[in-house]
């Protein structure tokens, strides 16, 4: 019975260990390889000194090294934290920092890029590059945090075999950071059972067998990216990795590979619906998902008619959830817009202001219940406390009350069960399956020097679902000169591009003369949401 995460793969190795896990380019791990590559990063971890569960940061694209890494990591007794390798150096040390990570496990081209910010990282005592060899320019990078161990790959997979910390199901084994309407991301700290119930109740209504080849476009540090490994190696099935530069480059992935099984969120949806779609790629396809935001129902009708005989999950969840809800294949044709009801082993309910339960068509916040909830916010017990409460409608007398997760998604739901999104409490911005803090946009604008005031808010957007609006007043007051204006514009975006990944890139931006503040000394940004919001 499989109970910890890295279990799922050595229940597959001891099944028939010649099946193959992971494919990338032309290398293919087969489950015995990946199990045996998965217990040497384990041996490697424990003979540095990685406590039971210490933080391992893996900041890597997708490839054979970092599925090895964040399994072996769970195997040792620790627990991994995937960084989007899309992140800047100053998002990236923030994580790390953030998590107190005891190792960093990149490459020695990604750790160059970090060399401003390794001497702040006190709580890293190794830090392992994946390269193969290591040359006194690599070992410069550290020189300045002589507390630091620089190793690389193969040694850490020459190690010596040692006993894991012993851990239980309701140990934490994973951070993953999700941004925050407060600025900084927020860790969201998961356990083996979360894991574990996520990959059978996923595996279990996609119908997945040991049969399937799944596509991995999303990023492994995203809930629903990282679920497609550990759904794939509940079934024993393959996990093909890929990061792609053009739309049509999936398409391409999908007839090469024969995937039986692709995953997206609905801005990638929304470009591949636009393309016309080979014979040998739309054959295979046993299944589609789609999460991350809601999908067009042009871009779904537009699936169906390239996709005739493949099967359309749309799909809704939360980091702090993992997965929440789905919508079965044979009722999009009925209801599309709908979010679907609650996968298996979770309960989804609807709740007022009051703290009761809605009725048919009443709105009100989304609560998850169930063996996904996460174990709360890593160092952060306000946000945690206004997260994760007490379940509504339990017994009295329970002493010690269940704990839910509240979305802050507004949601309705209908008559049969099936819930609709209405819209997000907070000022979250959704962009191409992402969610951006519109303050950590906001700081990049103030660091400049040149902005008094800021805001970033989010604009309905057919492909990204959000667009980035950026709203900045000058210092000195001279918005009202255009070619002030203009000026500051551009200093503000080149700023935006050095700091920000392309998902948080503005779309727009725009400088006026002053912003609105409300009786507080704050940024009214309701009132200037709603101007923008309305439109010319």
């Amino acid at each position: 019975m499989v109970e910890l995460v890295h279990e799922l793969i050595t229940a597959q190795a001891e099944a028939d260990g010649s099946r193959t896990a992971v494919v990338c380019g032309e290398t293919h791990v087969s489950y015995s390889q990946l199990q045996a590559m998965m217990q040497q990063v384990a041996n490697g971890l424990l003979a540095v000194g990685v406590d039971a569960g210490e933080r391992v940061a893996i900041y890597l694209p997708p490839q054979p090294e970092t599925v090895a890494a964040i399994f072996g990591t769970s195997c040792a007794g620790a627990s991994f934290v995937p960084v989007n390798p899309l992140l800047k150096p100053g998002q990236v040390s923030h994580i790390v920092e953030h998590c107190q990570a005891g190792v960093l496990i990149t490459s020695m081209q990604r750790l160059a890029t970090l060399a401003e910010k390794i001497p702040e990282w006190r709580s890293v005592h190794t830090v392992i590059v994946v390269d193969d060899k290591l040359g006194p320019q690599d070992v410069a990078l550290v020189r300045d945090a002589e507390w630091i161990r620089l190793s690389n790959w193969q040694n850490l997979l020459a190690a010596k075999p040692s006993r894991p910390h012993r851990r239980i199901d309701n140990d934490m084994v994973a951070i993953l950071y999700t941004s925050g309407s407060t600025g900084k991301p927020k860790g969201v700290v998961l356990s083996h059972r979360n894991m574990v119930a996520g990959a059978r109740s996923v595996a279990g209504y996609l119908e997945n067998t040991s049969d399937d080849r799944i596509l991995a476009v999303l990023p492994l540090s995203f809930d629903a990216g990282l679920s497609q490994l550990t759904t794939a190696f509940c079934a024993g099935a393959s996990v093909v990795l890929m990061n792609y530069l053009l739309p049509r480059d999936v398409l391409r992935a999908v007839a090469r590979y024969r995937i039986t099984g692709l995953g997206a969120v609905p801005t990638l949806w929304t470009r591949l619906a636009q393309l016309a779609w080979p014979p040998e790629a739309a054959s295979c396809l046993r299944y589609i998902t789609s999460t991350g935001g809601a999908m067009p129902v042009s871009t779904t009708n537009a699936l169906q008619q390239h996709l005739p005989d493949t099967r359309i999950y749309l799909m809704y969840g939360l980091t702090e959830a993992f997965r929440s809800t789905y919508l079965p294949p044979e009722q999009i044709a009925h209801r599309p817009q709908s979010i679907g009801k609650a996968i298996p082993n979770a309960e989804i309910l609807v709740v007022n202001e009051a703290g009761q339960l809605c009725g048919p068509d009443e709105p009100g916040e989304l609560v998850h219940r169930g063996a996904l909830v996460a174990l709360g916010y890593w160092k952060d017990p306000d946000n945690t406390a206004r997260r994760f409460r007490p379940c509504p409608g339990q017994d009295t007398g329970l002493t010690v009350p269940e704990l839910a997760v509240w979305s802050g998604d507004q949601v309705v739901q209908d008559d049969e069960g099936y819930l609709y999104f209405v819209s997000r409490k907070d000022e979250m911005i959704k962009t191409s399956g992402y969610r951006v803090s519109p303050t950590e946009i906001e700081e990049v604008a103030y660091s400049t020097g040149l902005v008094a005031g800021a805001m970033a808010m989010g604009l309905p957007d057919a492909t990204l679902g959000q667009r980035i609006l950026l709203i900045v007043a000058p210092v000195d007051d001279r918005a009202d000169e255009s070619a002030d204006s203009s000026a500051l514009r551009e200093r503000v975006l080149d700023c935006c591009r050095r700091e920000l990944p392309g998902f948080m890139q503005p779309a727009e931006i725009v400088v006026r003369k002053s912003l609105p503040y409300n009786h507080n000394g704050k940024i009214d940004r309701q009132t200037l949401a709603g101007e923008y919001l309305a439109g010319p």
